[in-house]
């Protein structure tokens, strides 16, 4: 993790750990908004974040989940997004948390802000980008799939999407994802559909697909 990150804890009803990295170029392009998956944190979200080619253009910011444990039995320390207990109103706390550190960072009414999820961070970006006040220019979402009540919305209305899978990922299968990629250009959603090389993981193919889809955000 780069020393230059700014580590902030963004108090609402609840605290939560956040890391973000300036954009370092002059020309700003907006705020990349990151969610990690299952027992992972911040730090690891943010390293994929910054290896996205064009990143340095963007504001970085990682957020990490709400609910955090120990590494097996080690002392690391990791976090989820969400369980099956008391669901709905973790959506709710999540919802408001992404708002509370979109709220922390310098930006206004013309800033363009990208939400980027990994596994079980994706349904975190998809909510963040439609449930959340900041509003939302485009959604990466990689190895995960799209939250069955936002496809279920006829009022949801969905930016522009880069949905991605490894072809031997055996979470997100390949009918998990041809089912999503059919709802949403069924949607009419600006829609980039891909398959890289690998299973469950954000590969180097991934995050060049990340940037060709960054760069090409009017």
């Amino acid at each position: 993790m780069s020393t230059e990150e700014d580590v902030r804890l963004v108090s609402t009803t609840m605290h939560g750990r956040v890391l973000v990295r300036g954009a370092r170029a002059a020309a700003a392009k907006g705020l990349l908004v990151g969610f990690h998956g299952y027992m992972e944190n911040a730090a690891i979200q943010m390293d994929r974040l910054a290896a996205i080619p064009g990143a340095a253009r963007w504001t970085l910011i990682s957020v990490q989940g709400l609910h955090r444990f120990y590494h097996g039995r080690t002392e690391k320390v990791v976090a989820s997004w969400m369980t099956t207990e008391d669901r709905e109103a973790m959506i709710v706390d999540n919802i408001e948390y992404v708002d509370a550190v979109i709220d922390s960072v310098p930006h206004d009414g013309r800033t363009r802000i990208v939400f980027a999820g990994f596994s079980q961070g994706v349904a975190m970006a998809f909510r963040a980008a439609l449930r959340g006040r900041g509003g939302a220019a485009g959604v990466i979402a990689v190895g995960g799939d799209v939250p069955p009540e936002l496809l279920q919305d006829p009022l949801a209305r969905f930016p522009p999407v880069l949905l991605a899978r490894g072809d031997q990922d055996n979470w997100f299968t390949e009918p998990k994802f041809e089912a999503d990629r059919a709802a949403l250009t069924a949607r009419s959603v600006t829609l980039k559909a891909l398959v890289t090389r690998g299973g469950h993981e954000w590969t180097a193919e991934a995050a060049a697909a990340a940037g060709e889809f960054l760069a090409g955000l009017a």
